[in-house]
């Protein structure tokens, strides 16, 4: 019953897809953009302004979403709270509407004929949102699916509170695999160092509630660092309201305060949602317009100076410590011993055309087709080498480097363009290179990714000294 529940990260895609849907179908039947000579491209497939509506809501109805939170709809929210998101976006969208209306100027639009539309739409889109809820309850509730599977680790009244909502609230879905607490009662499943041998022998544990008043420091380190490389989510029941602090996310369960530590973007099904589409996109343009006539050109360079394959293919950690195959333009002598050591300034093995397409980085570029394939992100933690990701791990706090192997590797990350790419030669450089890797994966947004693209254009055009 544990893999029903494992589907529902595409509800909220499915959710988008639904409503863009709804606003584009119902804006060709209720209004006609076209009645207008007026044209803006070459093309009269372009000058279509059905089309350019279609294009246009693709692009600005998730943004305004995403910003509004629209999507962000849990187990524990209310209608009235759908309610109160729906409201927020048929405001936003009403402007996006009337800005392509000003912005396109397609027709001299009846306002009662666009509040029909606009009713009609966020009626339709509304009741999908409050059919898709009270499904996903009764689906809870009746078949099981869609389960959380928790443990509480402590007995206050607040993780006694917590306890009799999960028994008493089926649709919720959550199933309570044990209560750890070194106080009594038949309630009980075990004391606090028994949970440590729990939680390693059930598999499928989604979620760890501890109630902060019981654990000792050790202990709360001890949970957040096991969860953190099992990727299980920990939450915390705070013993006052004081300790909700702006770095917790905090959501009520019936007014009962529970604390989400580590709360990072990348772990929102949307905006992994988001950064995989822009991977895509951003992909597909480089291969078409860059690679595509690149590729020949370096593998009659390549050719010329040494004998030997054009790519170089080397195993690295992807996401969750999953082995893949990584390319890049080869830029050493074939049977070098690449794999294993770290390239040095002037060092030997690197051809001519090896060391201008390593200083311009133009030997990192098939690293495209491992984006398309969905080993890597465009923007990321680096992928190490696998011996120097044994040797690095030993060095490192083990939590944070876990932690940075959470999301997919990147061609670039924030820890290169802030000048730690390359070469380690000491502990003091891996600990930033970290450091960057985990602010970046706290602090995610699409901004930041177009940011990091645009600084590392920069650094390849001024000549990065790491570049060898």
């Amino acid at each position: 019953m544990h893999v029903k529940g494992r589907y529902s990260w595409l509800l909220r895609p499915f959710f988008l897809v639904f409503d863009l849907c709804v606003i584009n179908i119902l804006v060709f039947l209720f209004f006609n953009f076209n009645d207008q000579d007026l044209y803006f491209f070459d093309s009269s497939f372009w000058n279509n302004k059905h089309l350019l509506f279609i294009i246009y809501t693709v692009i600005f109805w998730p943004l305004s979403a995403f910003f509004l939170k629209f999507y962000n709809v849990y187990r524990f929210t209310s209608v009235p709270q759908i309610l109160s998101l729906l409201i927020k976006q048929l405001l936003a969208y009403t402007l996006i509407m009337y800005a392509f209306i000003g912005i396109f100027r397609s027709i001299d639009v009846p306002a009662f004929l666009t509040f029909k539309y606009l009713m009609l739409s966020f009626g339709i889109i509304g009741l999908g949102k409050i059919i898709g809820y009270y499904g996903l309850k009764k689906y809870r509730s009746v078949l099981d699916g869609n389960i959380r599977r928790v443990i509480i680790i402590g007995f206050s009244a607040g993780a006694q509170e917590l306890e009799r909502l999960f028994r008493n609230n089926k649709e919720l879905g959550y199933k309570l695999l044990g209560i750890f607490s070194d106080k009594n009662s038949e309630l009980i499943t075990g004391t606090i160092d028994d949970s440590f041998d729990f939680i390693e022998k059930e598999t499928g544990i989604d979620e760890i509630y501890c109630a902060i008043d019981e654990l000792s420091e050790k202990h709360v380190n001890d949970y957040v660092k096991y969860a953190s490389m099992s990727m299980i989510n920990i939450k915390f029941i705070p013993n006052t309201k004081k300790l909700i602090t702006k770095r917790l996310k905090t959501d009520y369960y019936n007014y009962l305060p529970v604390l989400s530590i580590q709360e990072v973007a990348l772990n929102n099904n949307l905006n992994r949602f988001i950064k995989r589409v822009f991977d895509v996109v951003f992909s597909l343009l480089i291969i078409i317009f860059l690679l595509s006539w690149l590729i020949p050109l370096m593998a009659i360079l390549i050719k010329l100076e040494s004998r030997g394959p054009v790519f170089y293919r080397h195993v690295r950690n992807g996401i969750n410590y999953k082995e893949f195959t990584c390319y890049k333009f080869r830029s050493m002598a074939h049977n070098s011993n690449s794999d294993y050591e770290h390239v040095t300034p002037q060092d030997s093995r690197v051809t001519r055309i090896g060391r201008f397409i390593r200083k311009t980085s133009i030997d990192e570029l098939p690293q495209f087709f491992n984006v398309l394939k969905g080993d890597m992100s465009v923007v990321g933690p680096r992928p190490h080498m696998i011996p120097y990701t044994k040797e690095y791990a030993k060095k490192i706090d083990k939590y944070n480097f876990v932690f940075r192997h959470s999301v997919k590797p990147g061609i670039s990350g924030l820890a290169q363009v802030k000048g730690y790419r390359g070469e380690i030669k000491n502990d003091e450089d891996i600990i930033n290179r970290i450091k960057y890797d985990i602010f970046y994966i706290e602090n995610w947004s699409l901004f930041l990714d177009i940011k990091i693209i645009a600084e590392t254009i920069l650094n390849i055009l001024k000549g990065e000294k790491n570049a060898y």
